[in-house]
């Protein structure tokens, strides 16, 4: 039994949202994703996905993308919420809708934690605060610090991995409130997916202030997850 975790499988099979217009590595990737899962992930591991699963934009218009990562290899895969993924709905509708479409891998990691062993599992989109909007991103960013907190304080003193999806950190910028739930919390390890292309450059891996961060975005893992603990 394994933990990985994956961000950004961007998948479109129900829209018209080919992704290899963003560049060669993206051709084909769904069958690169596939290939990758079944190369890294056993049966009965554990996937995080972090964010910006499908293009859909309800849940009815991700069925075949939900089918497809519910079929690759794990037995539970927790999801995080991506900025693209606007087929998210309350807690309720997408375990429903899950339950009825026998997609039975789904776990939501939202506003909760989930153990794996004896580590706690914790996570939320995240957000960019940019001050040209900033009333908004400030009522979006607040919100989110929250979803954060209520899935640290569910952890209890376990040690604790936050998986995001926005970056918390990046070359030129900090999110100081979410990182200062990190400071608060004791938070060693994270991460986060998001950065694609050539804004991989400003992405921080490896240790900084006291955190271990990994950028988990498909194209960046060449689309197989990676693994975070045996």
């Amino acid at each position: 039994m394994a933990l990985y975790a994956i961000g950004d499988p961007h998948l479109s099979f129900q829209a018209n949202k080919p992704m290899d217009v963003f560049g060669e590595v993206w051709k084909d990737h769904p069958i690169k994703l596939k290939q990758g899962f079944e190369r890294q992930v056993s049966p009965d591991d554990t996937v995080l996905l972090c964010g910006d699963l499908s293009w859909g934009m309800r849940l009815e218009d991700c069925r075949e993308d939900f089918r497809f990562l519910n079929e690759l290899p794990g037995k539970d895969k927790l999801i995080v919420k991506g900025n693209h993924d606007y087929w998210w709905t309350t807690n309720n509708k997408m375990e429903t809708f899950f339950r009825e479409e026998g997609l039975n891998t789904f776990r939501l990691l939202h506003n909760n934690c989930w153990l794996y062993g004896d580590v706690a599992l914790c996570g939320t989109r995240g957000w960019f605060y940019e001050l040209e909007q900033a009333g908004h991103n400030e009522k979006m960013l607040n919100r989110e610090c929250m979803r954060l907190e209520a899935s640290l304080k569910a952890a209890g003193e376990r040690e604790k991995i936050v998986f995001l999806h926005y970056p918390p950190v990046y070359r030129g910028y900090r999110c100081e409130p979410i990182l200062k739930l990190f400071n608060r919390y004791g938070i060693k390890r994270c991460c986060y997916a998001h950065l694609h292309g050539a804004s991989r450059a400003l992405a921080i891996e490896g240790m900084c202030s006291g955190v271990e961060y990994s950028l988990i975005s498909a194209d960046h893992l060449g689309f197989a997850p990676k693994k975070i603990l045996d």
